[in-house]
């Protein structure tokens, strides 16, 4: 239990002190803490990796909880952070993104998976779709700031816009492709309605509609309810940030929607009802702070368990694919999404590059093992915590300084 307590204040100390220590500098977050975690876990601290005290094959469950707690605080911060009226042309990048670069990349990882790592089709599939979501949580250094913060980094940033907006949404549009991948393993059953209306419409109207009506809900409850004590907006506590997390969440579950998508419908709504009031600014200080707890956990966990043995029957042909999945395969159709649009080629050339893996991956790769049986299990775990690690070490180094000089030289914003 000592060891577990002091654990966690190092997390939190870390979680504090770092994005300040490393604000503007080459170095990120992200990076700091999963070389950290890489060092720890190759220290000879006495204890078998393989009795499962730090395997997360061993502890899918926690993985899946830590890990979804984790996206939701995150998609509300995405959410609330998304100052743009909702459009066709207005998120015109992001819509890109979501129909042609998401698609293809699930499709072509999953096909890397079965004919480069002689993968099954159902985890191959499971691999295109656990790879393909970009992540909320760890891309700070390319998403929207704070809100009210008047720099240049706002909403009218079309590279910042879009990578935190994308996050947002194609965190909850994985999942139809996990469940395919569930369907196929012979574990989920089958539909004799068509799998685009029962695995995507239907769920993303549900998500949807209850993202509006909770986040209206929640809006008429911190800004326009009469009686003063109930107001939340005249009250400097972030605890709301919770609720906009879990509420949306359950309910769409329950009525059998996505509920990531609900999350975020529903925060995106909170911020378009009330664009000035200072409530903003309280949620977002909150939601930060949770952020780099998950962030803190997550990244340190997982340098750890890569360090102490994860890597342990790693094979080159799984380094290729994982490199391909970040630096190829994003980039190639984030740039073919954003042809003919209004975004500048150098605001789509950076939106395509930074496509940053995390958190989500994690949550659903957990989240399939957890409900199904997949062969090569161990493959899968190998190839997706490898693939977070160059995405963290190449997007970390890069994101910084590319965006800095972005932005210097006025390169973020849409063509007019």
């Amino acid at each position: 239990m000592e060891i577990l307590l002091a654990g966690a204040g190092v997390l939190a100390l870390c979680a504090a002190v770092l994005p300040n220590l490393l604000h503007e500098r080459a170095l990120s977050m992200p990076l700091v803490l999963l070389v950290g975690g890489l060092i720890f876990g190759l220290l000879p601290l006495g204890y078998p990796y393989g009795q499962g005290v730090l395997d997360p094959r061993s502890h899918v469950g926690a993985v899946e909880v830590i890990t979804e707690l984790g996206v939701l605080v995150s998609l509300v911060g995405a959410g609330l952070k998304s100052d743009r009226l909702i459009g066709w042309r207005s998120w015109n990048s992001t819509w890109r993104l979501l129909a042609i670069t998401l698609p293809l990349s699930v499709g072509a990882v999953a096909l890397l998976g079965w004919w480069a790592l002689a993968l099954s089709p159902a985890a191959a599939l499971l691999l295109g779709a656990v790879l393909s979501p970009t992540d909320p949580v760890l891309a700070s250094d390319v998403q929207v700031p704070a809100p009210h913060t008047d720099d240049g980094r706002g909403a009218d940033n079309e590279i910042r816009f879009t990578l935190t907006s994308e996050a947002g949404l194609n965190d909850g549009l994985a999942m139809p492709f996990v469940l395919v991948a569930l369907v196929l393993a012979g574990t989920a059953s089958t539909s004799p309605v068509p799998w685009l209306l029962t695995e995507v419409v239907v769920p993303l109207a549900v998500a949807v509609l209850v993202g509006l009506a909770c986040g209206r809900l929640l809006s008429w409850l911190m800004f326009r309810v009469r009686h003063e004590r109930l107001r939340l907006g005249e009250y400097s506590d972030g605890l709301v940030v919770l609720a906009i997390a879990f509420l949306p969440f359950a309910l769409c579950e329950w009525l059998g929607g996505i509920g990531f998508v609900a999350v975020f419908t529903t925060a995106a709504t909170i911020r378009a009802s009330e664009r000035s009031h200072e409530y903003h600014g309280v949620l977002h200080e909150f939601g930060d702070q949770l952020e780099r707890l998950f962030v803190a956990l997550a990244l340190l966990g997982l340098g750890v368990v890569l360090g102490d043995g994860l890597l342990a029957d790693l094979r080159l042909v799984e380094i290729l694919v994982a490199v391909v999945a970040v630096v190829v395969v994003r980039p190639l159709f984030g740039g073919l999404a954003l042809l003919g649009g209004a975004t500048t080629r150098p605001a789509a050339t950076a939106i395509a590059f930074f496509g940053i893996r995390g958190i989500g991956s994690l949550y659903y790769l957990s989240y399939a093992l957890g409900h199904g049986d997949f062969p090569m299990a161990d493959t899968l775990w190998r190839v997706t915590a490898l693939t977070i690690a160059v995405s963290v070490l190449v997007h970390g180094l890069l994101s910084g300084p590319v965006m800095r000089k972005l932005e210097k030289r006025g390169m973020q914003h849409p063509r007019v």
